[in-house]
């Protein structure tokens, strides 16, 4: 914990009082005043900080002769904590790029994007949450909802295909005599959770 003390002075009667001043030790508590002793203190704040002594107000003395009263000086004690929070490392992300279907009439293939954190996702979810098309038209009606059990939510991977997971007995199965760079996009996880890079998929 850091403690910082400001230092301010009060005026009283004929100008401001000098700053010197001597320090008188009672009852084992630090002291500070200018002219004479204040005849009451008051506890400004405390500090909770080991070996350090507790930090007294001087209200002021007041009464007394030769021009209305003695001057005090305040010692304004606060203290600081400052603490610093470890930064949390950036996850791995996938990019991918998915290459449509069909020729746009520029004449070339459409490309829709999307990322990933790094082994969080399968490539079915990533496309359906990225609104990006996955079924055809009979894959539509009759996809099995990501059970692996239909065959109808078949990729290819055109790049990238060591940043995903090996092929599952399923994919084995249905895609047993199929070229290895076709996977059903609900048996495929995207990236390891270590490893970071783009994937190319039509």
């Amino acid at each position: 914990m850091a403690c910082k003390f400001q230092l301010v002075s009060l005026s009283h009667g004929n100008g401001m009082q000098s700053l010197s001043s001597r320090n008188e030790k009672s009852n084992n508590s630090l002291y500070s005043y200018t002219t004479r002793p204040p005849k009451y203190y008051s506890i400004l704040s405390t500090t909770t900080t080991k070996n350090k002594p507790i930090i007294y107000n001087n209200i002021g003395a007041g009464g007394g002769g030769g021009g209305g009263g003695g001057g005090g000086v305040v010692l304004a004690a606060s203290s600081t904590i400052t603490e610093s929070t470890p930064s949390i490392p950036e996850k791995p992300q996938i990019e991918l790029d998915f290459i449509g279907p069909k020729v746009g009439a520029d004449g070339s293939y459409p490309v829709e994007k999307a990322s990933a954190i790094s082994g969080d996702k399968l490539l079915r979810n990533i496309m359906l949450d990225n609104k990006i098309e996955l079924y055809a038209t009979y894959g539509k009606v009759m996809n099995c909802g990501g059970g692996g059990s239909c065959g109808t939510c078949i990729v290819e991977i055109i790049d990238g295909k060591d940043l995903l997971n090996e092929r599952t007995n399923t994919e084995l199965r249905y895609l047993k005599k199929k070229p290895e760079s076709w996977r059903l996009a609900c048996q495929t996880i995207v990236g390891n959770k270590e490893n970071s890079g783009k994937v190319w998929c039509m």
